[in-house]
């Protein structure tokens, strides 16, 4: 009779013990899905070590066709693939953090007012911006109206970040034209878009493009 209590104890011990392991194994899948890729720079990498971050990126050119190299491209510009990523704040009398410059958000680094005009106009109102589904789909979505108002080519990643950045009414306005800044950013995001569609022409066979990505 006096073993048993202590056969109950080891057993409970070993519960608790093996529940602590499985949240710390909850906790580290979840860090490694929403930190960055080690190789931001490599297309065929980012993909491989992403599981269905192709499938979503993919999904997204379907459907609305702007290029999976310009997406990538694009987030790398505005978040360097961080899934919260926001706005340094600002400080006031050069010390104390203040407000942030925006309420830019996440992988796309999407303003409020522009993600909610995305959710009602695509009725994808469950919409995260710290999503990668989400964010590619607003990519797609934003660009494809570029493409109607302004004439911009989906595959155009130069013209298609800077009505990206100053917005439909700043592109027909020009207002890039008085940031040289901005101008160097939007080559230097062209120039990314290129090697990542070089790069994934030649691992492209090897991602997951059969019948998981169906339907579209």
């Amino acid at each position: 009779m006096s073993g048993q209590p202590l056969n109950i104890n080891k057993s409970k011990t070993l519960r608790v013990t093996l529940s602590g392991l499985s949240l710390l194994m909850i906790v580290a899948l979840s860090a490694c899905s929403t930190s960055p890729p080690k190789n931001m720079n490599g297309g065929c990498e980012i993909f491989r070590e992403k599981d269905g971050w192709y499938k979503s990126a993919y999904r997204s050119y379907k459907k609305w066709g702007v290029p999976v190299h310009v997406q990538l491209a694009i987030i790398y510009q505005e978040s360097k693939f961080t899934h919260d990523a926001k706005p340094p704040r600002g400080t006031l009398l050069w010390v104390i953090p203040w407000f942030r410059q925006s309420s830019a958000y996440g992988y796309a680094q999407v303003k409020d007012a522009t993600w909610n005009w995305y959710k009602t106009k695509t009725g994808n109102r469950w919409a995260d911006r710290d999503d990668f589904e989400d964010a590619v789909d607003f990519i797609g979505w934003y660009g494809s109206v570029s493409n109607k108002r302004l004439g911009i080519s989906k595959w155009d990643a130069y013209s298609q970040y800077l009505a990206y950045h100053e917005g439909h009414g700043g592109y027909e306005r020009k207002t890039y034209n008085k940031k040289r800044w901005l101008v160097k950013v939007a080559r230097k995001v062209d120039a990314r878009a290129k090697n990542y569609r070089a790069q994934l022409a030649r691992c492209e066979k090897s991602l997951d493009r059969g019948w998981s990505l169906w339907p579209f």
